[in-house]
């Protein structure tokens, strides 16, 4: 099976567009999974003006380059979470943000998701990757003692605040890929399968699969693909690697910054962690998953313009690990 390659621009959001293009076909890449922040893909403009769209699609053609995704997760983070402080301020637009005041700021953000969908199907992408937030992630530390009625209520605040923009989704024909991610309404195994009952299962909403934020969990990310088979409707190739337990490196790294020795886990180059790609990409064989895979390249120890060329061809290599035929598969049964 052939599945496209692509680059996530949110890590290279501080060039511009035209800039990562070029970058991203030099290397080889076939795509962009195309962040909503920078320059890159700026939703207001998108939905306000066609010939946006257009000069987008024009500068990836050039390029030779094509798109089937686009992200905003940024924006997404705030239409769930609470509290809204000033970190959400660091990385909202102006608009987004206005006064600060946080139903205000909540309201704002849902309604701009509603419009990702309706930009990403002017153009001509089915499928957006996106955070949702939680009003509920402050409380994993279960202390002071969380009652089970608030967690209940975290979720009924997702649906209540989800259902209306997938609804857009649905009437734009276009999916809505929830990354399982720590501070998110999902973020493991079980949070994964509370959130889609939360909301019926609607078909609008699926998931985004990124290992490098299981690992360090102690989550099985090959599992994961198998359990939420017809689930993944996206597929984020990112690495972390958890550091030796040598009694002071905690799995809660400890408020330290990136790339920090102290730290119990990090983000690394793809290939350079400890996420079993080969045994994943087996298990997206076995799902039939024939949608793109886009490398999220993250990795503060590292050279980006040596770690996603390198990465790329990593993962072109996984990627040609392809399901036998059904001739050879019926000769072998047959055995």
């Amino acid at each position: 099976m052939t599945r496209p390659i692509t680059l996530f621009t949110g890590q290279w959001a501080d060039l511009p567009f035209e800039e990562v293009c070029r970058l991203a076909a030099e290397w080889g890449y076939d795509g962009l999974e195309i962040a909503c922040w920078g320059d890159h893909f700026e939703v207001d403009k998108a939905v306000s003006d066609d010939s946006y769209v257009e000069r987008k699609l024009e500068t990836l053609a050039k390029y030779d380059l094509k798109v089937w995704t686009i992200s905003n997760h940024l924006v997404g983070q705030a239409v769930c979470d609470h509290p809204i402080d000033e970190r959400h301020k660091g990385i909202l637009p102006a608009r987004i943000w206005g006064d600060g005041e946080p139903e205000g700021v909540r309201r704002r953000a849902a309604e701009e998701i509603k419009d990702t969908a309706r930009a990403a199907a002017k153009l001509g992408v089915k499928t957006v990757v996106g955070f949702t937030g939680s009003s509920i992630w402050h409380t994993l530390a279960m202390f002071p003692p969380v009652p089970p009625s608030m967690i209940e209520a975290g979720y009924a605040d997702f649906a209540e605040r989800f259902n209306p923009i997938l609804d857009v989704f649905d009437e734009v024909g276009v999916r809505f890929a929830h990354e399982v991610h720590p501070s998110e309404i999902a973020y493991d195994y079980h949070t994964t399968l509370r959130t889609l009952e939360a909301i019926g299962n609607r078909p609008a909403f699926g998931l985004n699969w990124d290992p490098s934020h299981m690992v360090w969990q102690g989550l099985d990310p090959a599992g994961f693909i198998l359990d939420f088979a017809d689930k993944i409707y996206h597929v984020d190739c990112k690495d972390a690697r958890v550091a030796t337990r040598d009694g002071r490196r905690g799995r809660l790294a400890s408020h330290l910054a990136w790339a920090d020795p102290r730290r119990g886990w990090d983000f690394v180059s793809t290939g350079r962690g400890d996420v079993p790609w080969e045994e994943c990409f087996r298990a997206l064989n076995h799902i039939g998953y024939d949608g793109p895979i886009s490398i999220e390249w993250e990795d503060a120890g590292m050279d980006r313009l040596h770690g996603a060329p390198e990465s790329l061809a990593y993962i072109r290599a996984l990627n040609a690990i392809t399901p036998p035929d059904a001739a050879f598969d019926a000769a072998f049964s047959s055995e």
